[in-house]
């Protein structure tokens, strides 16, 4: 224990003097959760819209009400010909342009169909596939409307549907992308930025000329490896709690589940992440591969983790790719204890995973690291 304290506050002491890569480090997450949780977000809403009514009646004003009060398009421009329509969205000015043909009132009245037809900048697959979505449903509901109304006309009688579907969404019934994108942010920064840095750990060791007053000494290969994990855990609690204020504060993140779990949690998925950027440290002769191998790792930690692609959607190869990743485990984690409030008889299957890659892991640092000079 005396060996491993004396080379903890050797860590420590070259933290402190580190004193822009500790900024970094601290700094980095709310910068990124920030930038990410704003730019990230799957729920495209107000898309700005133009209007060519040839109709001029009142059932064409009630469909651009119903379009508008969607909160999906902002009704910025109204057109006096097909042209102008065209013209704004090629400048880009709309996103979507809503043409009511001249017919369309006169349709309506008489029970026929009343065509309108929504063009929609498909540039932004994105932004086209929200716009064509919301467009159909609301195309929908003004239809089973003017339906009922005009069953009542001709019944002379009030008409139930036959099919009563209620939908509820759990969890997160506003679809809020914030509270899916944040929990995985979180994750991301804490993969980047502890197996970047320790991935630098010993390599950084050897080019200063370091490592050669660690080989004089009696510390024995875990200690060294623990004396480069366990400053660094601290140094992600601090990332862990700043990143979850950002996210609560800023972002309404709701926290359903116990926080104390929580942080027990985020402490194996810190070692796990801790012990990655070991093995990179311990398989790399140089600062610059081992940049390019943690870089090589985020990549598909970040593809493959059901971060940003649901992983039921993958091929068996890579869903089963994601599964030797730690921030697959730890996503499910946040998540279920963030947004579902569960505890840790739901969750028992991911720690396990994390706490078998925290082993492997380390057991192959040790016997990959030997304490000579390559």
């Amino acid at each position: 224990m005396n060996r491993l304290k004396a080379l903890l506050i050797k860590e420590f002491i070259q933290m402190k003097r580190d004193r822009l890569t500790f900024i970094m480090m601290v700094g980095m997450p709310i910068i990124q959760l920030l930038v990410f949780g704003f730019a990230i977000n799957t729920d495209v809403k107000h898309l700005p819209t133009i209007v060519f009514d040839q109709s001029l009646g009142q059932e064409g004003r009630d469909l651009i009400s119903a379009f508008e009060a969607s909160g999906y398009y902002d009704i910025k421009q109204v057109a006096g010909s097909y042209q102008g329509v065209d013209d704004a969205i090629a400048k880009g000015d709309a996103k979507v342009g809503i043409v009511i043909p001249p017919d369309f009132t006169e349709n309506l009245k008489h029970g026929r169909t009343g065509s309108v037809q929504v063009i929609v900048d498909a540039s932004d697959s994105l932004s086209a596939n929200s716009a064509i979505s919301t467009a159909q449903i609301i195309g929908q509901l003004k239809s089973q409307d003017v339906l009922i109304q005009r069953a009542r006309g001709t019944l002379g009688k009030n008409l139930e549907q036959p099919y009563d579907i209620r939908i509820r969404p759990w969890y997160n019934p506003d679809f809020v992308s914030a509270f899916y994108m944040v929990p995985g942010i979180l994750g991301v920064v804490l993969t980047m930025t502890m197996v970047m840095i320790t991935s630098m750990a010993i390599v950084r060791e050897r080019e200063r000329g370091t490592l050669e007053q660690l080989i004089v000494t009696p510390l024995k290969t875990y200690e060294l490896m623990l004396g480069k994990i366990i400053p660094y855990v601290f140094v992600g609690y601090i990332q862990a709690t700043l990143a979850l204020m950002v996210g609560i504060l800023i972002f309404d993140l709701p926290m359903r589940g116990s926080l104390g779990l929580l942080y027990a949690l985020t402490s194996i998925f810190i070692v796990a992440s801790l012990s990655l950027g070991v093995l990179i440290s311990t398989v790399t002769k140089t600062q610059m591969q081992a940049m390019q191998m943690s870089f090589f790792v985020l990549l598909p930690s970040i593809l493959l983790s059901g971060f940003m692609f649901p992983r039921e959607a993958m091929p068996f190869l890579f869903n089963a790719l994601g599964n030797l990743l730690p921030l697959t485990f730890y996503l499910e984690i946040m998540r279920g204890i963030v947004l579902k409030g569960i505890g840790i008889s739901f969750l028992w299957s991911q720690v396990a995973s994390l706490i078998a890659f925290i082993t492997i892991t380390l057991v192959i640092s040790i016997r990959k690291f030997q304490k000579k000079i390559a």
